[in-house]
């Protein structure tokens, strides 16, 4: 809609659009550039609005706006893993990744800036954020498993899994972006079969879950294909025992 002099007319909008704007802008600038080197001028001339209108919904600063857009992303990222129990758990994964991944790519520097840490406005709060994201991830990875009361080892496997795939992301970032994304997230739940089946031989918690984890696959599916790459290896190291 423009006026009669051919520039675009005013719109206003709700308390919560113009908040859901100013938290885009902010994400975009952190996408590129550490929270640190972010100002609340740059985040209100991307919205195109004026410094005063984002402390109007910012009263606590640049720390208020950073918090706001951890959380904005950490919504984001806590759905990632979230999927209907359907299907095998390989499939599961990989769609969970694809969504994950997706993200990690589209905010690029901001992915970093805002899960790595230490930048000079990270807090508490802002680290209780990041860890929610984490605890989060792990609880859907293990309605995955049909695990409501996980033991110690099998839920200390899937914790460790979800940090090597935020490490994984981070050094994808720092290689510019290689390997290619389907290969990385191919890698990453051949690593979780890997490191599931390592448990399940020390655990029988996680061998149960292995077990039905595997009536659901398919031979021609990623554990299949895992063990045909895998099988051979081992049983050549075998000899050498």
């Amino acid at each position: 809609m423009t006026s009669a002099t051919g520039t675009p007319a005013y719109r206003r909008l709700s308390v919560e659009e113009r908040r859901k704007q100013l938290l885009e802008a902010a994400l975009s600038l952190f996408a590129h550039r550490a929270p640190e080197e972010v100002s609340l001028d740059d985040v209100a001339e991307a919205a195109g609005v004026s410094r005063p209108l984002v402390y109007r919904y910012f009263p606590g600063g640049k720390q208020q706006l950073y918090e706001a857009a951890l959380r904005s992303a950490a919504d984001e990222l806590e759905q990632c893993f979230a999927e209907p129990p359907e299907g095998s758990l390989t499939a599961r994964l990989t769609r969970a990744l694809d969504r994950y991944l997706a993200f990690v790519d589209q905010h690029d520097m901001g992915f970093a800036a805002l899960l790595q840490g230490g930048s000079v406005v990270e807090t508490s709060r802002t680290t209780a954020i990041v860890d929610e994201v984490r605890r989060a991830a792990a609880d859907h990875i293990l309605d995955h498993l049909g695990q409501a009361e996980p033991g110690p080892r099998l839920r200390m496997t899937v914790r460790m899994w979800i940090t090597a795939v935020e490490a994984a992301s981070l050094i994808w970032l720092d290689e510019e972006k290689h390997p290619p994304l389907e290969e990385l997230r191919d890698g990453l739940v051949d690593q979780f079969m890997a490191v599931l089946v390592a448990t399940a031989a020390r655990d029988t918690q996680t061998a149960d879950v292995v077990r039905h984890a595997l009536t659901l696959e398919t031979p021609d599916g990623p554990v299949g294909e895992l063990a045909r790459r895998v099988l051979p290896v081992v049983s050549d190291a075998a000899h050498l025992l």
